[in-house]
């Protein structure tokens, strides 16, 4: 998306050292590769030739031709039924579906296993992109990402106003017109916002504790990773929903030298949140400070055909983006009524830049 969008020009990317999953209480490098499989300390001998075989049989999987289905059908065939086959245990299963595939919760066992066998593939080709793993964070934090944005938007004629506040979003026949704000207003045929602007359009999806804490040292067993993911699955530590866990320190220009940040989030299950991110907050110990806010998530209740005000739906607990994505992706479904054509923006770039400079 970063790519297409040419955002790149503005921003600088440092990989992510390492990307690590939760098993009884220790954290262990997330293998995604046959020879990663096959020196990880997670699984016992059988277990790793099995999960080679099943690695191997994703990589070799194409959904255009039925010779690499090996008897399953991306259509109809569960990945419960996929992981069944290649008699894969109960661990193995939760770092491939939240780790590997980056599930959030169970439910996906149950559907057809094309999407998981995506997953998995997109999950291991960005890994040999960049070698140590296959997450890419922005130099100086993730505030240069809207950066970029608003600055490509700039070039393309879009004006930014800092700094106003909105009054009130002005609808006429149940379409919105415009917004108004100190007095003035913009008009508009169609308004794309956050749930904070328009809590009447918007229901209460859940809720989501983050905690940040500041370190004076790497996080134990990652071999002094400057930067990582740690994803811990939910049957691991007995619940729903998954916590993570994003590393960053001076090594992003994030922090002094010296210093290290983790972000430790979880949607939120009982009435004692920061209890909940208990199991990762002791992977950070000894900890200088520690932050915590627990936000509500908001998503829209119509997809804005009738009103043309497109609504986003707030950050969840995940740290991999992949559901902002989704989210931007719909958005623009929503608003333009085709979804986006990155392939035609792709021609695009190879008309005006030519194939080599890509």
């Amino acid at each position: 998306m970063l790519l297409y969008t040419e955002v790149t020009r503005y921003l600088d990317f440092k990989v992510v050292e390492g990307s690590f999953v939760y098993k009884g209480g220790k954290i262990y490098k997330v293998p995604s590769t046959e020879t990663e499989a096959l020196a990880s300390n997670l699984m016992g001998m059988f277990e790793k030739r099995r999960f080679r075989k099943f690695l191997v049989f994703v990589a070799n999987f194409d959904e255009n031709d039925p010779k690499t289905f090996e008897g399953v059908d991306p259509q109809s065939t569960s990945m419960r039924e996929v992981y069944r086959k290649f008699d894969l245990g109960q661990d193995v299963i939760d770092f491939t579906g939240h780790a590997l595939a980056l599930y959030r919760t169970d439910d996906y066992l149950d559907q057809p296993c094309l999407e998981t066998i995506n997953r998995i593939k997109l999950y291991s080709e960005s890994l040999a992109r960049y070698g140590k793993s296959p997450y890419l964070y922005p130099l100086y934090g993730l505030g240069e990402l809207p950066q970029g944005f608003a600055r490509l938007s700039a070039i393309y004629g879009g004006t930014y106003m800092l700094n106003k506040p909105v009054d009130d979003i002005i609808m006429e026949n149940g379409k919105v017109v415009g917004v108004k704000s100190e007095g003035e207003v913009a008009r508009c045929k169609q308004l794309i916002c956050d749930p904070s602007y328009i809590p009447d359009r918007v229901r209460k999806a859940g809720q989501v504790i983050r905690i940040i804490c500041i370190l004076s040292h790497p996080i134990k067993n990652t071999n002094d990773a400057n930067s990582c993911q740690i994803i811990i699955p939910q049957n691991q530590v007995n619940r729903k929903s998954d916590i993570y866990v994003c590393m960053i320190s001076y090594a992003h220009n994030v922090a002094a030298q010296g210093k290290y940040i983790a972000i430790a989030s979880t949607t939120v299950e009982t009435s004692e949140p920061e209890k909940e991110v208990e199991p990762a907050l002791e992977l950070l110990e000894p900890i200088d400070q520690k932050f915590v806010a627990i936000s509500d998530l908001y998503e829209p209740i119509d997809d804005g055909s009738e009103s043309q005000v497109f609504c986003s739906c707030s950050y969840d607990a995940t740290t991999h983006f992949e559901t902002t994505c989704n989210d931007i992706k719909d958005i623009y479904k929503r608003m333009a009524g085709s979804a986006f054509d990155f392939e035609n923006m792709k021609r695009k770039q190879n008309d005006v830049f030519g194939e080599a400079d890509q």
